[in-house]
């Protein structure tokens, strides 16, 4: 039995702290298995996002999370995957009640790989070369990769770890600072998510997490904080959310579409 404390939220995760929701809106939280309503959260409002946003910029322009060397930042990747480790239970039962897969699944498909991903990011954090000098004929030239700032991060409800930490992993390992927007149908997981990266010493601001709706997702994405926009969820949210980063020039990155539907029978039996 998942503790109540982790399925029935009533605060936000925003600059490096639980704060009170803005708004009296609360979302019920069905699982698909049973539709019953098995947790709670509070829903963002624009304000919301305005100050995960604010957080998320501040964060950046005057924190230390930029300006910390790879190394450091790989070493609190590593921490941040250890703490994960301890988690693996909590989030892979919250999975299965939030969006309805099988135990057996949540811990291979939804949670295993999360601190995987942050160790894998660690490393190449510690590797790669931020900064290299290039050679042509008899110039020298420096070449330097720098944090692109705020990526605001919207993952889908199918995987909401795993997808979460496909994009947080590399955006902390770059210097960058990250808003993200769980779903609504499944955004109790990320809370512990961001719990673990707090542990871990993810300085405050550099994650927040604030689950809502179309409205707050769009908000987010429009904010003149937003530097960079990580989507995964359906084309046509995809083609809206590329029409508005158009405006503004945003940079983006969209994982569209889905596969592997199916209709799960009553009278459907289970074999190894």
């Amino acid at each position: 039995m998942v503790e109540d404390r982790l399925m029935y939220r009533r605060e936000f995760f925003v600059g490096g702290g639980w704060t009170a929701p803005a708004g009296g809106d609360r979302l019920g939280v069905v699982s698909p298995s049973t539709e019953e309503v098995v947790g709670e959260v509070p829903v963002a409002t624009t304000a919301d996002i305005d100050r995960a946003a604010a957080a998320a910029r501040t964060a950046f322009d005057d924190g230390p999370w930029p300006r910390t060397s790879p190394a450091g930042r790989a070493d609190v990747l590593a921490r941040a995957a250890d703490a994960l480790r301890e988690r693996e239970r909590d989030i892979a039962e919250i999975t299965v009640e939030e969006m309805g897969c099988a135990i057996g699944q949540a811990a291979k498909a939804q949670t295993g790989m999360v601190a995987a991903l942050f160790d894998h990011y660690a490393g190449l954090a510690r590797e790669f070369g931020f900064e290299r000098e290039v050679t042509a004929g008899d110039r020298v030239g420096l070449v330097t990769n720098e944090p692109v700032g705020v990526v605001a991060a919207i993952v889908p409800w199918n995987a909401p770890v795993t997808l979460a930490a496909w994009k947080i992993a590399p955006a902390l390992a770059a210097g960058c600072t990250v808003v993200l927007k769980p779903p609504p149908e499944a955004p109790l997981s990320n809370f512990v998510l961001a719990e673990a990266l707090a542990e871990a010493g993810v300085p405050d601001g550099v994650v927040s997490v604030v689950p809502g709706g179309r409205e707050a997702g769009e908000h987010l994405v429009t904010r003149p904080e937003t530097d960079k926009v990580a989507f995964t969820g359906s084309t046509a949210a995809g083609k809206r959310i590329m029409s508005l980063c158009g405006e503004r020039v945003t940079r983006v990155s969209l994982e569209l579409g889905g596969k592997s539907a199916a209709i799960v029978l009553d009278d459907a039996t289970c074999r190894r």
